[in-house]
C-alpha cells in the first residue's frame, strides 16, 4: 500500500527533474585538449565542492570535440577560439555556436640558435600551423616580426599566397600546431604555443623572440555548445566557477603564467 502511495510523487519528482533540463545526477560533460585540462581539473573539483558533477574528456587533436559535440556526446567543449570554430563549421556544417568567453593565450616565435630575427640567414625554415586558422595567425606574427609583408587586411585568414614580399626568402613549413613543440629542434624559427610547451617542457614558453599579444580579441578561447542547451544551468554555474573562483585562477596562472589574459575581463 505504501508502496502505491510513494510511487505517484517519486514519479513526479522524476518528471521534474527531467523537464528542468537534466537529473541533478548526470554529469556535465566538457571536452578539452591538453593545453587547457589543468585549469579545468581546478573548476571541475570547485564544481564537485559545490554540488555539481563534471565530467572531464580530453582529446589529443583539434578536430574530435566539435564532432563529439555536434552528435551530442558532450555538453560543451573548451579549446578554440571562434576563428577556429567558423572554420569548423563552414567545413563540416557544425551547428554549435560559442557560449561564453574563457582566456586568450599569447603565441610566440621560437628559435633554438638565433637571438634575434636579424640573425636568421636568407632561406631560414620557418613551422608555423597546418590548419586554415592558426597558420593565418603563424603568418601574421613574421609579419609582425617584418620578415614578410601580407596583403592588406586578410588577417587571421592570411594565406601564403597573401605574401607580397619575403626578402629572406624564408622557407616555411606547415605543421599540425600540437606538433609544433617537436619542430623547434629542426627548424630555425618556430610559431609555439606556451602551453604545449610548458606541458613538453624540453623550453622556455617566455623565450619568444615577438609574442602576438593579448589585444586580438579574437583569439579569446570559447566554451561552445549546441544552441539548444543555451539555458541548461549546468553551463551557466561551471563557466560562473571557471571565471570567479581563486582556486581555478590559482591553476591558470601556474599553468600559463604571464602568458594569458581572462577574456571575461576588459
Amino acid at each position: 500500500m505504501l508502496d502505491k502511495l510513494f510511487r505517484p510523487v517519486a514519479a513526479a519528482v522524476l518528471s521534474l527533474a527531467i523537464g528542468g533540463h537534466a537529473l541533478a545526477a548526470d554529469p556535465l560533460k566538457i571536452g578539452t585538449t591538453a593545453a587547457f585540462a589543468i585549469p579545468l581539473e581546478a573548476a571541475v573539483e570547485e564544481a564537485h565542492k559545490q554540488g555539481l558533477e563534471v565530467k572531464l574528456i580530453e582529446f589529443s587533436d583539434w578536430i574530435a570535440p566539435n564532432v563529439s559535440l555536434n552528435s551530442g556526446d558532450i555538453d560543451v567543449n573548451y579549446f578554440q577560439h571562434i576563428p577556429f570554430l567558423e572554420n569548423a563549421k563552414a567545413a563540416a556544417g557544425f551547428d554549435l555556436v560559442p557560449y561564453k568567453p574563457g582566456i586568450i593565450n599569447n603565441v610566440g616565435l621560437y628559435s633554438k640558435k638565433y637571438k634575434s630575427f636579424a640573425e636568421l640567414p636568407e632561406g631560414a625554415s620557418v613551422a608555423i600551423a597546418n590548419d586554415p586558422i592558426n597558420s593565418g595567425r603563424g603568418l601574421q606574427l613574421l609579419a609582425k616580426a617584418g620578415l614578410i609583408t601580407l596583403k592588406p587586411g586578410v588577417g587571421y585568414k592570411a594565406t601564403e599566397d597573401d605574401i607580397v614580399a619575403n626578402p629572406k626568402k624564408l622557407k616555411i613549413l606547415q605543421v599540425e600546431a600540437v606538433q609544433l613543440v617537436r619542430a623547434y629542434d629542426d627548424a630555425e624559427l618556430v610559431q609555439g604555443y606556451p602551453a604545449y610547451i610548458r606541458l613538453a617542457n624540453t623550453f622556455d614558453a617566455t623565450s619568444a623572440l615577438l609574442f602576438d599579444g593579448l589585444e586580438n580579441k579574437e583569439y579569446v578561447i570559447q566554451f561552445v555548445i549546441r544552441p539548444q542547451t543555451k539555458d541548461d544551468p549546468r553551463l551557466a554555474k561551471f563557466v560562473d566557477i571557471y571565471q570567479h573562483s581563486p582556486a581555478v585562477r590559482a591553476a591558470l596562472n601556474k599553468a600559463h603564467g604571464s602568458l594569458y589574459q581572462a577574456g571575461w575581463e576588459g
